[in-house]
């Protein structure tokens, strides 16, 4: 665990590294966004030199260090609002919807994945397979637009977009639900195949077991290691998928947050955004290696 975490700090200082000279590469000066092509040369300057603009990439860089350092994310170029309030107030909403996109990946993928497996080269392996590869091949930017006319121009059943009811959130949440679960059915399915043949699942079925049982406290509780690791690696996937769908569905998370300030070249924002997803990749993934000795203590005694 103390190794894992030290190599926390390389992985987040690479990530600062990058997003830093990325933003900056980008083509766009915040300052016109900001003045717009009419102000003045002598304004431009001003203004710049407000910012901490006029300063050299090094020295941009090393004082952004410092203020993360001490846990200041700065300020905002454009409103001038402070960074972490404005995370404060978007982080739940991503949280909430990645949270109940994965509760909704679950409840197909594990039931289609058993089906198939279980059912395997019969007619209802072929359709979970069949509905699998479907909803992979649908990327968010299209699938959001398509549920959106479905359930909510055709049907009238759910809002359109925005976050006015409870009942917003779950066109997005669907949309990056059935991503997910097109991935975990086919991982249920080829993990759960392997695990059947093993002695142990012959075993229990030897000693009298029903197949519910044996399915479910032993075949299935075996499978889960390498469907635990896809989980994660999609958790965290589920983050930067929502940079699309919040777009897409008008829905106030931190996705949503670095779309606009890209386009405003508000770069403490951008920054600030970049480093919360990299952050929530890296402690899923160390989530995800504390649940590995849960379920296997063969990782643990490795």
């Amino acid at each position: 665990m103390i190794k894992r975490l030290l190599g926390i700090i390389p992985v987040v200082f690479g990530v600062l590294l990058l997003t830093f000279l990325l933003v900056h590469l980008v083509p766009g000066d915040p300052v016109e966004v900001m003045l717009g092509e009419s102000a003045t040369t002598a304004d431009r300057a001003q203004l710049r030199s407000d910012l901490g603009l006029d300063q050299p990439l090094t020295i941009q860089f090393l004082t952004y260090l410092k203020h993360i350092a001490h846990g200041d994310m700065g300020r905002s170029i454009h409103t001038q609002s402070d960074i972490s309030a404005m995370l404060a107030d978007r982080i739940p909403q991503t949280a909430k919807l990645a949270l109940l996109s994965l509760a909704i990946a679950i409840a197909v993928a594990l039931p289609l994945g058993i089906l198939a497996a279980l059912k395997s080269n019969q007619w209802q392996d072929h359709l979970a397979t069949l509905s699998s590869l479907t909803l992979s091949a649908m990327p968010h930017f299209w699938l959001g637009p398509l549920l959106m006319l479905v359930f909510a121009l055709w049907l009238g059943w759910l809002p359109v977009s925005g976050m006015e009811s409870n009942a917003s959130i779950i066109l997005p949440a669907l949309t990056l639900g059935f991503g997910l679960a097109a991935i975990l059915t086919r991982m249920t399915r080829a993990s759960l195949l392997e695990v059947l043949n093993e002695d142990f699942v012959r075993t229990a079925r030897a000693k009298g077991l029903n197949e519910k049982n044996v399915i479910v406290r032993h075949a299935l509780r075996a499978a889960l290691l390498p469907i635990i690791t896809v989980l994660g690696l999609q958790l965290g996937g589920l983050l930067a998928g929502a940079v699309i769908t919040e777009t897409v569905f008008s829905w106030d998370g931190v996705g949503r947050l670095l779309v606009e300030s890209i386009e405003k070249r508000d770069y403490p924002v951008t920054q600030a955004c970049v480093l919360v997803i990299a952050l929530s990749y890296v402690v899923i993934n160390l989530l995800t290696d504390i649940i590995y000795t849960q379920l296997d203590p063969r990782v643990k005694y490795a």
